[in-house]
């Protein structure tokens, strides 16, 4: 398992530096030629589930960064990657499949354009936090998630344990950049709820 690990470990760091450390002019073609590595990882790893999580995460970053019309088919492309990745192993990476999965649904939109829907984005989201009940992630995107849908004392609640979340040892970056993203939304609920 040391050289899938070891390739996971390369993705992550990869995606890390391009999410929070890359001027944003440059992410899109930066995500867009790692999700051709992940690619390459994940095809070399047939049965892992930890290859097919962060190729999902790197292309919807890639997404997210490309935005409009032309990233749907990316958000089809990563959702599969994490309906493949459940498939294999739901709780690899502590449920990060449920999770980026649930992200997914409530960001994209629904029919007729996308498959988004946000009933389903908070079933997963909550699958997610039952295998990493503590987790930064877990709780951040919940809690990001309620305060899409207006429900700001429950997202307060989340984010508030995602601030207190455990440093992650080996992800001090995504760590760091979650705080500052954990700040960003601490701050537009203050000012909803004021």
């Amino acid at each position: 398992a040391v050289p899938v690990d070891d390739a996971v470990a390369e993705l992550q760091r990869d995606w890390e530096v391009i999410r929070y450390q890359t001027p944003a002019g440059e992410r899109e073609k930066r995500f867009e030629s790692l999700s051709a590595k992940a690619r390459k990882v994940a095809e070399a790893y047939p049965g892992r589930s930890e290859p097919l999580i962060w190729e999902g995460i790197i292309v919807s970053s890639w997404a997210a960064e490309k935005g409009g019309i032309g990233a749907l088919n990316l958000v089809k492309q990563a959702k599969s990657d994490y309906e493949q990745a459940i498939q294999i192993d739901a709780k690899a990476l502590d449920g990060s499949a449920y999770n980026s999965l649930g992200v997914l649904y409530y960001k994209v939109p629904g029919w007729p354009l996308g498959f988004g829907d946000k009933a389903k984005a908070r079933q997963l989201l909550q699958q997610a936090l039952a295998i990493n009940p503590q987790g930064i992630d877990a709780n951040y995107f919940y809690a990001e998630y309620l305060f899409e849908q207006g429900r700001y004392p429950g997202s307060l609640q989340y984010l508030d344990k995602a601030g207190k979340a455990a440093p992650r040892p080996g992800r001090e970056s995504a760590d760091k950049g979650r705080h500052g993203e954990i700040a960003t939304l601490a701050a537009k609920l203050k000012a909803k709820m004021s």
